[in-house]
């Protein structure tokens, strides 16, 4: 975005993940960020790590006066509300001229169900089939108000399209399992069965869900969210959220 024929300016967008081990993951959300780049030139962008990589948070506020932090988190669980807010005290006490603010997590948003249906017509299957129930699996958290908000994802989608049915299901720390959730469907007489992956990233997840449903008898299981494009205008009005509060459509 150019504004007055100039490039855009704000200060840093920082953007937090989770981290993996794997390096795929990285390079999803370097990915997404280089999109994020590419509509706002002359944002500074910086990716930062909550676990597994580098740069932490800490790391990535370091030597800046002033920042956005937008988490790249799907839903708000203990990440969002102990791990940042906790490495944001570490930053500020480093650092006390830093003035940092925060925004909420990508999800929910109606975007983000956009980036899902995206990535289920790349692997073939038709919007809104009344023949397909759809499984939507996170990754599962201990904080059950995260959970609950899948849940909600998963029945706001189904009264959005004529699917035979979207449920939920969870890869960690909450059930129905993904291939639980596939099997009661095919027992259930589900004509066909899909699998909706709401990760950010590749990875040992993404990677067992596929394996596990495609062995329940899944016919589909779509990419990961990843770069979507829908995610990147997440990840700006996330940004513009944090930094105008009360005005942040107007300036997304």
């Amino acid at each position: 975005m150019i504004v007055h024929g100039r490039p855009y300016e704000g200060p840093p967008l920082v953007a937090v993940a989770h981290g993996s081990r794997d390096p795929r993951a990285a390079a999803a959300v370097e990915a997404l960020l280089d999109r994020a780049r590419a509509a706002r030139p002359g944002l500074d962008v910086r990716a930062a790590y909550l676990d597994h990589a580098a740069p932490t948070l800490t790391g990535a506020l370091s030597g800046l006066d002033e920042a956005v932090v937008v988490p790249l988190l799907l839903t708000a669980a203990y990440h969002s509300r102990v791990d940042i807010p906790a490495a944001l005290r570490e930053a500020v006490a480093r650092r006390p001229r830093l003035r940092v603010a925060c925004g909420p997590t990508l999800g929910p948003h109606p975007l983000l169900t956009a980036a899902l249906e995206r990535r289920l017509a790349e692997a073939g299957v038709a919007i809104g089939d009344p023949d397909v129930a759809v499984v939507l699996v996170s990754a599962g958290s201990s904080d059950a108000r995260a959970n609950r908000v899948v849940g909600r994802i998963a029945r706001q989608w189904a009264r959005s399209r004529r699917w035979w049915s979207v449920t939920a299901a969870y890869a960690s720390a909450a059930a129905p399992t993904p291939e639980q959730e596939v099997l009661r469907l095919v027992r259930a007489g589900a004509p066909r069965v899909v699998v909706a992956p709401y990760l950010l990233a590749p990875g040992h997840f993404a990677d067992k869900v596929e394996r596990d449903t495609r062995a329940a008898g899944a016919e589909a299981v779509a990419d990961v969210l990843g770069p979507a494009p829908e995610l990147v205008d997440v990840v700006l009005e996330r940004y513009a959220q944090a930094r105008h509060p009360r005005g942040a459509e107007a300036t997304a």
